[in-house]
């Protein structure tokens, strides 16, 4: 069941990058940023105040969830800085950088998960794991000659380097969810973790963004920007679920979440009619390779 909630996850996000593609073109990241916590809080308060209230409306259903102690709320909190770092380098990058680039970027986090497995939680992969692993490396090597083309350097982009900041903390971020998985409900997780995610970028969008918007990128709204809320918090639900699983391996989920970078790639290509599709082609079936691969060594 954590394999199929694992792939269902991946899909969802391949459709949050593109609209988020959509909603950073030519727009100001903070404030999109911050109205992507707001919408995704309002979708799990109504699960808050069930909960802190004991209203019951979600008994007996995927909603339902206890109330935390303040033990569970200073994890939940550790999540959601983690998490929002991850965010703010990654949204930058998205928007300076093709899709077509930064997903594949982006389907390399799992290697750094699975080192972090392997040292923090034990875990061991077999030879068709370890050979997934190896394609997803191999792809990045082939990106990074491939965007050349589009005048994209690896080693003195910006850009790269936001989005490899936000890989690097979204893996920290997937070996963190391991270990409170294992500790709390899905439900008060991502519920909870939305609402102090919105009270932080609150904070950062009134000290950076506020003071300079009138002579720094402008906001406008976007019909993208409550789909990157709703896209993700379904990836979100079938990511936090399937980690609850006893016999969930971080490693594979996270290296099998990485797979929306189809659903993002075919977006780039139709929606956003970006460039030198042919060999990004390339990585991307040394991506779906090492995608096959894992899941035969999952089975």
């Amino acid at each position: 069941m954590w394999l199929t909630l694992a792939f269902a996850s991946a899909a969802l996000l391949g459709f949050y990058d593109a609209a988020k593609k959509k909603a950073l073109t030519g727009n100001a990241v903070l404030p999109v940023l911050l109205l992507n916590t707001l919408f995704s809080t309002l979708i799990f308060l109504p699960a808050i105040l069930s909960s802190e209230l004991r209203l019951g409306w979600f008994d007996g259903t995927l909603l339902a969830a206890e109330p935390g102690s303040a033990h569970a709320h200073a994890l939940v909190l550790v999540k959601s800085a983690i998490v929002l770092v991850s965010w703010i380098f990654g949204y930058f990058g998205m928007k300076h950088l093709p899709i077509t680039i930064v997903g594949p970027i982006n389907a390399t986090r799992p290697v750094m998960v699975l080192v972090g497995a392997m040292l923090l939680f034990g875990e061991r992969l077999n030879a068709w794991q370890w050979a997934g692993v190896s394609l997803a490396l191999v792809s990045l090597f082939l990106l990074s000659r491939s965007s050349r083309r589009e005048g994209v350097d690896f080693v003195h982009n910006l850009w790269i380097l936001f989005v490899a900041l936000g890989a690097v903390t979204g893996a920290v971020s997937g070996l963190y969810d391991k270990f409170i998985m294992s500790r709390l409900d899905p439900v008060f997780v991502q519920s909870w973790y939305n609402l102090y995610q919105l009270a932080m970028m609150a904070v950062v969008v009134g000290i950076v963004w506020w003071p300079r918007r009138k002579t720094t990128t402008p906001l406008r709204w976007s019909w993208a920007i409550p789909l990157i809320s709703i896209f993700l918090s379904l990836a979100d639900f079938a990511y936090l679920f399937a980690l609850r699983e006893p016999d969930a391996m971080i490693s594979v989920v996270s290296m099998i979440r990485r797979g929306s970078v189809v659903v993002s790639f075919l977006c780039g290509a139709v929606l956003f009619r970006e460039r030198n599709l042919r060999s990004k082609a390339v990585d991307l079936a040394f991506i779906l390779l090492g995608m096959a691969c894992l899941w035969i060594g999952s089975k």
